[in-house]
């Protein structure tokens, strides 16, 4: 409860995060068996899944190379596993910085079991981040599209934060990005004073005011592989 109150008042991507875990935690069920999570980072949300075993994949970077949460490093082209080894692959905010997507989820087709399922997560509202590394972002018409063009069946896609949320997100990225400063102390004081009100506004206004299925934050997928 301290944590998530915390986080209400300082974190400036406290709307997306919270829109993604909780859609994340949705479709968790499904997650099952040997779990490939690519573009893993530090393994968020590997809590939300009952499963057998749980594998990092990552770009190989010194950066990376530093993460203990990674299993597992390749180049961006084939992936360093046997095919349909897994019954589920989880991608969370890697899609938009791949710069051949096809060659992507090629992949993440091989290494699923047939009938096993994809838990895909990519921003349509967002600003550019991770530069230059940042190649586009998904309506939830293309992102359907790229994903049925690779045999993969959409059994839910769901819209996070569609609502005056995604307003009061991008103000915070704004903040985040142009106005706190670089050290802690400082930094902390802008939270406090820009951050927090912007959290608890939106929070407020989102029970009132209506959602809007055309503007939000991400794109939320549960596919299944359709093809032997």
């Amino acid at each position: 409860m301290i944590n998530k109150l915390v986080k209400l008042f300082t974190d400036p991507f406290y709307f997306a995060q919270k829109g993604l875990s909780e859609n994340i935690s949705g479709f968790s069920k499904y997650i099952k068996g040997k779990v490939l999570d690519v573009g893993c980072g530090n393994k968020p949300y590997q809590k939300l899944f009952s499963c057998t075993e749980y594998i990092g994949l990552e770009i190989d970077t010194p950066r990376n190379r530093k993460n203990k949460n990674v299993d597992f490093f390749y180049k961006g082209g084939r992936f360093p596993f046997k095919n349909g080894e897994f019954g589920s692959v989880v991608s969370t905010q890697v899609l938009e910085h791949v710069s051949n997507p096809d060659a992507f989820l090629k992949e993440i087709n091989r290494v699923l079991k047939k009938n096993g399922y994809l838990l895909l997560t990519v921003p349509f509202i967002w600003d550019e981040h991770e530069q230059p590394h940042d190649f586009r972002h998904y309506s939830s018409f293309g992102i359907r599209h790229l994903l049925e063009s690779h045999k993969f069946k959409i059994i839910a896609c769901r819209k996070s934060i569609n609502d005056i949320r995604v307003i009061f997100q991008l103000l915070n990225n704004y903040i985040y990005k142009k106005i706190a400063s670089k050290n802690y102390k400082i930094r902390t004081i802008f939270y406090l004073l820009l951050i927090s009100p912007s959290n608890l506004l939106g929070s407020f206004l989102s029970r009132i005011l209506p959602e809007n299925d055309d503007l939000y934050l991400d794109n939320i997928i549960l596919a299944k592989k359709i093809n032997a």
